[in-house]
């Protein structure tokens, strides 16, 4: 199926010449498990709850030919978002198969869904690449993260993380980012409450902006092709994610490769179905999100 794409994608309103970022290879790729989740958080980029299926389920019938492909390519790590992965029944068999090729990264809220199946990822430590997992604490302050995610989500969060610790897996952790933090500050309140939690204070945090609700008309000035090279560089536009990554998610029973993570909630970023003609295509920088990755360099990935 051929994605048709509007004007927006080549031009802004005004007829100037959209930014674009070129693919150069495919160092990480992103499996989306399914938007399903078992907490519903009205802040969540892509709108995830209890039983939705705005992207399905992946099983390991789904992920095992993009992992034959992907190594073919020369992928270098593969990462896996939701929704909640560990809703997905096959999460532990994909990642079996996914980490005798290279490292794998697993996204999780670390509460009830990761907790009781914590048992079953023993399996993966005869892996011969590692898996690693990265749990979301909005806020090193407990009530804030509750007001978000639902009361004593925190403590479970940290709970799962700690349980994910003790069973030998390396952890970091995903936290919200606010224009004008003092991140110093706030990464020391995590590393306080790390501590207290009996947890390593000195593991990785990764910072996100507020990326709005899938459909969002969310909108930052606009990014042209003369943007791109008058406050990017070649090599800083290698290092927007959709330059070496892809993620693939189940839509309608079918398997679609999009440009990143970010980017799930609208078609025109649908890339097709294989792997290597995706990254023939240039990406263009019109979804809101885009303006982010510009301005804030923001990345899921830990690569």
């Amino acid at each position: 199926m051929e994605v048709i794409r509007s004007r927006s994608w080549y031009q802004t309103e005004d007829g100037t010449a959209r930014g674009y970022i070129a693919p150069h290879e495919l160092k990480e790729l992103w499996f989306h498990t399914g938007t399903a989740c078992n907490l519903s958080c009205d802040f969540c980029l892509e709108g995830s709850g209890p039983g939705d299926k705005r992207l399905e389920l992946i099983k390991l019938v789904d992920a095992e030919p993009y992992i034959k492909q992907a190594v073919i390519l020369g992928v270098q790590q593969f990462s896996f978002t939701g929704g909640e992965p560990f809703l997905a029944k096959d999460l532990v068999k994909i990642l079996q198969a996914a980490a005798e090729h290279a490292p794998c990264l697993v996204l999780t809220n670390g509460t009830d869904a990761l907790q009781k199946r914590i048992k079953q990822l023993d399996v993966l430590h005869d892996a011969k690449y590692p898996v690693s997992f990265r749990v979301s604490i909005d806020s090193p302050d407990e009530k804030t993260h509750d007001q978000g995610r639902g009361e004593g989500m925190f403590a479970s969060a940290l709970t799962g993380m700690k349980m994910l610790h003790e069973r030998g897996f390396s952890v970091s952790l995903a936290r919200h980012m606010a224009d004008g933090e003092d991140t110093a500050a706030v990464e020391q309140a995590y590393r306080t409450v790390l501590r207290d939690y009996g947890l390593p204070d000195d593991i990785k945090f990764v910072a996100f902006p507020d990326f709005l609700p899938p459909g969002s008309m969310g909108h930052g000035p606009d990014i042209t092709t003369n943007c791109m090279t008058q406050y990017h560089t070649e090599d800083s536009r290698r290092s927007f994610m959709c330059a070496f990554s892809k993620m693939l998610v189940k839509q309608k029973g079918r398997m679609r490769v999009y440009a990143c993570t970010l980017v799930d909630d609208d078609a025109e970023y649908d890339l097709g179905d294989d792997l290597a003609a995706a990254l023939e295509q240039k990406i263009s920088m019109r979804h809101h999100r885009c303006f982010s990755c510009f301005k804030y360099g923001s990345s899921c990935s830990e690569t």
